[in-house]
């Protein structure tokens, strides 16, 4: 048995990672159109204490601080997301350069300090006028993603050799689509089926189109990972209710790439409900080959079993735990006699458990189904966090969570996955979605009041990990009093 490395890969990527509407603010600057989050955020009851992201950490206009935060830090990459109506306001027609120059000023100054830019090209934010028109639901979206997908390819593919499509498409459609728990709020499980279907097929129509131009720059597909255990592994039916889960929050989002056709399970599985006809002749062929690589995002694994006794009339939606990233109140279709159990260890202030491996797990099944190359893009937690009386925010239950979960990769790299990065989430605290400001997640704190970025001890946990490339200490005394402050 070979011995277990210490040490991550010289070339193994470390850095963090952010999201547009989470962090940047401007929502009416710069010639921004408004997008289906501006919309939710403003119907009464959606997002807790009706918090927006019209500023939320105001990235917008500290950008440049932001960027000499991670210098500091000895960050090697910076994931994050382009705002669609930011640059192209109504999601057809004109493009905005005042809003291109934001993001090329971004990436100029990155790679000047020598980070690593990673864009991801939709992190949720559509533009409203596309919702108008059906969003991912309309098959003429695809298109539009794909122009939209290409100029921004065009204007910083020379500059980026790392993109996203997509983040979460298992979000996008399933939450977004399916429970109301996002935006646009719908509920329907069909529109989640056909929008989880039309973004996967716009990954591929962009993947080619942009390839077409620069074949060098690396695209990937990023999702966020579910790891549905059987309740009882000995019986069948909890089995094949977490195979059912499996194909439609995992494999749904690889396997087309990869084979050019969805789990065998999805069709009889769903066929109450859809006969798939939003997939046409082609679309599956023309998704095969379309990646260069997969994402990861992990935050929680789950318990599921098969109960007769649930049915439809006590609910049409399983829920998992609270909070949009494991999928609380998401309609599965299929779903009328799987249950979500109650989660089971230490759980985070979203109420999600803490499973190192899981992670190892999945990123290993995605290895063996995929075969490509692995980027772990998010991968973080979320703790009731308090700035004591001498300034420092000692986040130790942070730390924790991420010495596990950094080592289940480095455990999954010394049982053969090919796992190229791994993307702290999240370089700051931010706008969490439809838990609003309620929830932390961020190795740096922000003071929502006076917008003051504080580092947390996890900070510089994470900033000595980079240092060494191998992990400290859990309870190594590394930050200063008081912390820094930008």
């Amino acid at each position: 048995m070979t011995k277990k490395p210490s040490t991550f890969p010289e070339d193994f990527l470390f850095g963090a990672a952010t999201a547009s509407y989470q962090i940047e603010g401007g929502a009416h600057e710069g010639g921004r159109g408004t997008s289906i989050w501006d919309t939710f955020c403003a119907t009464p009851g959606m997002v807790t204490n009706g918090d927006n992201g019209d500023v939320a950490c105001d990235h917008f206009h500290r950008w440049e601080e932001d960027v000499d935060m991670m210098v500091e830090m000895g960050l090697q990459a910076y994931r994050f997301s382009i705002a669609w109506p930011r640059v192209q306001p109504t999601g057809t027609g004109e493009f905005n350069e005042e809003g291109i120059a934001f993001y090329r000023n971004l990436i100029a100054r990155l790679k000047k300090e020598g980070i690593k830019p990673l864009i991801t090209l939709y992190h949720w934010d559509l533009p409203q006028e596309l919702q108008d028109k059906g969003g991912w639901v309309n098959r003429e979206i695809v298109d539009d993603f794909v122009t939209y997908a290409v100029r921004m390819y065009e204007e910083f593919a020379d500059d980026v050799d790392m993109w996203v499509t997509f983040n979460e498409p298992w979000v996008a459609s399933f939450v977004g689509y399916g429970a109301g728990a996002h935006a646009p709020g719908h509920t329907d499980p069909v529109e989640a089926l056909t929008a989880a279907h039309h973004l996967n097929l716009a990954h591929a129509r962009a993947y080619r189109a942009m390839k077409a131009i620069n074949d060098a720059p690396q695209i990937g597909y990023v999702n966020n990972c579910h790891t549905p255990r059987p309740w009882d592994p000995s019986n069948p039916k909890d089995l094949a209710a977490s195979a059912h889960i499996d194909a439609l929050a995992n494999t749904m989002f690889h396997q087309p790439f990869i084979q050019g056709g969805y789990p065998e399970v999805l069709r009889p599985n769903t066929a109450q409900l859809t006969d798939w006809g939003f997939v046409h002749d082609g679309d599956e062929d023309e998704m095969k080959g379309a990646v260069d690589w997969f994402g990861v995002n992990y935050y929680a694994s789950h318990l599921v079993r098969h109960n007769p006794n649930k049915g439809k009339a006590e609910s049409d939606v399983a829920t998992l735990a609270d909070g949009h990233k494991a999928g609380a109140g998401t309609a599965w279709p299929g779903d009328e006699e799987i249950e979500f159990m109650p989660p089971v260890g230490e759980l985070t202030a979203m109420g999600w458990n803490v499973d190192p491996s899981a992670l190892t797990a999945h990123i290993l099944k995605i290895h063996r189904e995929t075969g490509k190359p692995i980027y772990v893009t998010e991968n973080g937690s979320a703790w009731d966090d308090v700035v004591d009386e001498d300034g420092r925010v000692r986040d130790i239950n942070r730390t924790r969570y991420a010495h596990g979960h950094i080592g289940a990769v480095l455990d999954a790299i010394h049982e053969g996955a090919d796992v190229r990065g791994y993307m702290a989430w999240s370089l700051m605290d931010n706008f969490e979605w439809a838990q609003g400001y309620n929830k932390r997640f961020g190795i740096v704190r922000v003071d929502y009041d006076t917008l003051e970025r504080r580092w947390k001890d996890s900070a510089y946990w994470y900033v000595e990990l980079l240092r060494r490339r191998s992990l400290p200490p859990v309870d190594a005394d590394l930050a200063p009093t008081p912390p820094r402050t930008f």
